[in-house]
C-alpha cells in the first residue's frame, strides 16, 4: 500500500495535485487531521487490497496539528508503508498575487494582512519542508509544468501503464458518444447486415469480423488508424492524460464498428497499453 501525504504552502497547488492523483487512481481524503492517520491506515490494511494507494492532503487548516504530522508519517515507514511526503511551495508574491486573484480568505488569520499571514504559515511549515521526500516550487510553473513534475515522481517507469484506453463501438442511429476524445465513422465498409447469415450476429463473430475485412479498404484503414494510435497515444500521454475513449461508430453499431473496435483493441494490448472495449448500443436493435 503507497501512501501520499500532499501538504505545503496554501495557494500552492495542492488542489491540482489530488486531483492528478485522484486520477491515476488514488483514494484521496482533503483536510486529514494527522492523529487520525494511523488508525485510517488500519482501517485500510483491513480492507484486503482494495486500496492500494491513498494520497491524504493535510496543511495548516487543521491548526497546531500540523505539527504532529512528522511524526505521523515516519511512524508509517516504521511500520512498513511505502509514504511519500510531497511539499508544495512557491514564493510570497506568487502567493499574494493567486489569492488576490481568486479573493478567498487565508487559513492563517495574522492581523497584519495577507502577508504576515504567508510568512507566518510559512514558518509554521519549516518542519515539515525539512523532512519532504519531494518539493515542487509552483511559483512559475503552469498546470501543464506541475503536471509533468508529478509525472517525475508518480508514473511507472513504462508509458504505456499511464493512461487507459477505452474503445467504443457504436451506432450512429442512436446518437454520437459525447465522451468521445476521437471518433471514427466506419459505415463505408461493407455491411453484414444484409447477408442474411449474418444479420443477427455481431461484429464478436469471427465470420463478421472475416466479412468486414475482406473489403482491402477495410484492411487499409485499420492500418492506418493503428498507426495513427501508435502516434498519438503518446502524445497524450505527455500532455497528461490518463484516460482515452476512441470511438468508432457504424449504423447500428452491431458489426462493422464492432469488428473494428476489437481489431483496434487487439493491436494495442498487443503493444502494451490497458484496453478496454465497450459494446455501447449491442443488443439496441
Amino acid at each position: 500500500m503507497q501512501y501520499t501525504i500532499v501538504t505545503g504552502m496554501s495557494g500552492s497547488g495542492k488542489t491540482r495535485v489530488i486531483r492528478y492523483l485522484e486520477d491515476m487512481g488514488y483514494f484521496c481524503i482533503d483536510n486529514m487531521p494527522p492523529m487520525l492517520i494511523p488508525k485510517f491506515a488500519e482501517m485500510l490494511t483491513a480492507a484486503n487490497g482494495k486500496f492500494n494507494n491513498i494520497a491524504l492532503v493535510v496543511d495548516i487548516r487543521v491548526g497546531e496539528m500540523i505539527n504532529e504530522l512528522v511524526e505521523q508519517v515516519h511512524e508509517l515507514k516504521e511500520r512498513g508503508f511505502d509514504c511519500v511526503l510531497l511539499y508544495l511551495n512557491a514564493d510570497d508574491e506568487t502567493l499574494v498575487k493567486r489569492y488576490k486573484e481568486t479573493r478567498r480568505a487565508h487559513p492563517v488569520d495574522n492581523p497584519n494582512g495577507l502577508l504576515a499571514s504567508i510568512q507566518e504559515e510559512r514558518k509554521m511549515l519549516e518542519k515539515l519542508y525539512g523532512a519532504a521526500d519531494y518539493v515542487i516550487d509552483t511559483s512559475n510553473l503552469t498546470i501543464q509544468e506541475l503536471i509533468q513534475e508529478l509525472k517525475k515522481i508518480y508514473s511507472s517507469d513504462d508509458p504505456a501503464h499511464a493512461i487507459e484506453i477505452n474503445v467504443m463501438a457504436f451506432g450512429f442511429k442512436y446518437g454520437v458518444p459525447v465522451d468521445a476524445d476521437l471518433m471514427f465513422d466506419v459505415r463505408c465498409f461493407p455491411n453484414p447486415f444484409y447477408v442474411d447469415a449474418l444479420k443477427k450476429k455481431t461484429g464478436n463473430d469471427k465470420d463478421v469480423q472475416d466479412y468486414v475485412l475482406s473489403s482491402s479498404s477495410a484492411v487499409t484503414f485499420l492500418e492506418k488508424l493503428e498507426d495513427l494510435m501508435k502516434f498519438m497515444i503518446p502524445l497524450y500521454i505527455e500532455e497528461g492524460k490518463v484516460s482515452l475513449t476512441v470511438a468508432i461508430g457504424c449504423t447500428g453499431g452491431k458489426h462493422r464498428s464492432i469488428t473494428m473496435a476489437n481489431k483496434l483493441a487487439e493491436y494495442l494490448q498487443s503493444i502494451g497499453y490497458k484496453t478496454n472495449v465497450v459494446n455501447r448500443d449491442i443488443g439496441r436493435e
